[in-house]
Formats: structure tokens, C-alpha cells, sequence
């Protein structure tokens, strides 16, 4: 049988004994899925184009219906795929706040008026150009579906707590995508490979942190200046491999990583260990008032 190329000093830095367990490079893609702005997407930006072509084969006002119809339809693409980004972004956190703007509803609109106009053009008439922009807003939002229309995961907790506890994440998911972007430049597969592991572990502490959000003050630090100060290391390392390839600074930037990884996971572990200890002292609590009350309860319906 076939087998794929790989070794403990392969890119992927996978090691032989822990291929032969079943376990991939501890932490790679772990919760990472492919993204839905691509595709069906990706077609709307192309479908629209022979407009430009019929544009400039016709007199000067179907010119610029044609083109007006075409900037409406790019317009819809392109907000279109921001609205699945953001709407992907929100369904990856438990806490989130729905957009502040409805791109995927403002898309469908903007499809049907591309889509009338492109028809006005075409024959002059009312009718037509109505059907036309009406089934394109209709099938768009059946298509892509609609933007998030409300908050998820704030019930119960207090909205200036959530609040913070939003901003920080949008915060460290920006440190982040400027880190994968830096090392996108140098095209270093090993050093994304770490990278990713890295993010992965930035992201589990994330999740705590929403989980609980008065874990925030504990991990506060972790995800501002230490996740700012591991943005800045990247981008002066990609400079630095963009003058000159510098296998020196490339192995302290991995270390780097590595330390940084060990870190936050440790942290993680640590705000988890503390939120088992509060539902333990809870538990204990109203065990003692229910006694005091007369209520006797076996273990297991507190556990």
C-alpha cells in the first residue's frame, strides 16, 4: 500500500512513532473546516460580465443601464462573500453579536436591481425587469441565505461583561490573521505548520474565555500584549526573510512559537481547572442550604 511522505524532518514535522499511533502533528487544523465564500461565490463575480460586452455594442443610455446593472451585480458578489465571512465568524463563537450590517440580505437586493436593469436594457419594458429583479433577490437569499438577525450567547449575561469579552475576541482574531498573513509572504511550510498550531491553542483559550467570561481578566494579558507582541515578532520575521533568508532568526521565531503554545495551553488548562473548582464550591453551597432546608439529595443529582 502506498504511503505518503512524511518524517519527523519533513515540513509537516509529523514524527514516525506518532504516525504509526494515528495522531496527526499535535494541534494541525484542529476545528479548522473550509470556508462557504468560495465556489457559488466565486461565480457571481464572473456571471455578470458579458454585460460589460453588450454594454459597449449599444447606444449611449442602454450603456449605461448595462454598466449600471453590472456594478450592481459585482456589488452583490462582493457583498455577498463578506456576508458568508462574517456569518462563519458567528457561528464560530458562542458569544457574538450579529453584524452591525445585513451584507447578504443588502447582496439580494442589490441582485435584483442588477438583474431589472440588465432587463430594462434588454427590452424596454416594465413588466419583464420587475419578474427579473424580484425572482434574483428571491433565489439569492435561497441560495446564501440570510445574515445572523440577533445576538447568540449573551443570554443571561451582563451585556458590558459580553461585550468586552467580544471586542478582545475580535481583537486577538485580528492579531491572528495578521500573524497568518506575515508568514503566508515567507512560504515557509514548516513555519505555518507551527503557526497554525500556535492559533489553535490561542483559540481554545477564546473558547474558555467565552465559555466563562469572567475568565477574561486572567487571560486579558495573554490575548492582548503577549498575542500582540507574537504579531509584531512575525511580521519583523517575514521583513527579515524578505531581505535575506536568516536560518538564525527563522529557529528562534519556531521557538518562539513553542514557547508561546506551551503558555497558552498551560493558561487554558489553568482557567478550566478554575472553572471546575467554582461549580465544585456552587455545588457544595446550595448542597448545604437544601440540607439546611430539609432537602436530602443523592450525589448523582448534583453532579
Amino acid at each position: 500500500m502506498s504511503r505518503r511522505f512524511g518524517g519527523k524532518y519533513s515540513p509537516s514535522g509529523e514524527d514516525p512513532a506518532q504516525a504509526a499511533q494515528g495522531a496527526g502533528p499535535r494541534g494541525s487544523f484542529r476545528g479548522a473546516r473550509r470556508t462557504r465564500a468560495g465556489g457559488r461565490v466565486n461565480l457571481l463575480f464572473f456571471a455578470p460580465l458579458p454585460l460589460a460586452a453588450r454594454a459597449f455594442g449599444s447606444g449611449p443610455i442602454d450603456l449605461a443601464f448595462n454598466l449600471t446593472a453590472l456594478g450592481a451585480l459585482l456589488l452583490a458578489a462582493w457583498l455577498t462573500r463578506h456576508g458568508i465571512l462574517a456569518q462563519e465568524a458567528y457561528e464560530a463563537r458562542k458569544i457574538a453579536r450579529r453584524p452591525a450590517f445585513p451584507r447578504k440580505i443588502a447582496a439580494s437586493l442589490f441582485t435584483g436591481l442588477g438583474l431589472g436593469l440588465a432587463g430594462f436594457a434588454g427590452d424596454g419594458g416594465l413588466v419583464g425587469p420587475l419578474i427579473y429583479a424580484g425572482l434574483g433577490a428571491v433565489l439569492h437569499s435561497m441560495a446564501f441565505g440570510l445574515d445572523p438577525l440577533k445576538d447568540k450567547g449573551v443570554e443571561g449575561i451582563d451585556t458590558f461583561q459580553s461585550d468586552r469579552v467580544a471586542r478582545i475576541v475580535d481583537q486577538a482574531e485580528t492579531y491572528l490573521g495578521a500573524m497568518s498573513a506575515a508568514i503566508a509572504r515567507v512560504g515557509d511550510r514548516q513555519a505555518e505548520a507551527r503557526l497554525e498550531r500556535f492559533q489553535a491553542s490561542v483559540r481554545d483559550m477564546l473558547r474558555t474565555v467565552e465559555d466563562d467570561p469572567r475568565d477574561l481578566t486572567a487571560a486579558r494579558k495573554y490575548l492582548s500584549v503577549y498575542l500582540m507582541g507574537a504579531r509584531d515578532a512575525s511580521v519583523k520575521f517575514a521583513e527579515l526573510h524578505a531581505r535575506a533568508p536568516n536560518p538564525a532568526a527563522r529557529d528562534s521565531y519556531l521557538s518562539l512559537l513553542g514557547d508561546l503554545e506551551e503558555n497558552f495551553t498551560a493558561k487554558t488548562r489553568a482557567l478550566m481547572i478554575d472553572n471546575t473548582t467554582d461549580l465544585d464550591i456552587e455545588i457544595s453551597v446550595l448542597r448545604d442550604r437544601l440540607a439546611r432546608e430539609g432537602v436530602q439529595l443523592e450525589t448523582k443529582d448534583l453532579v
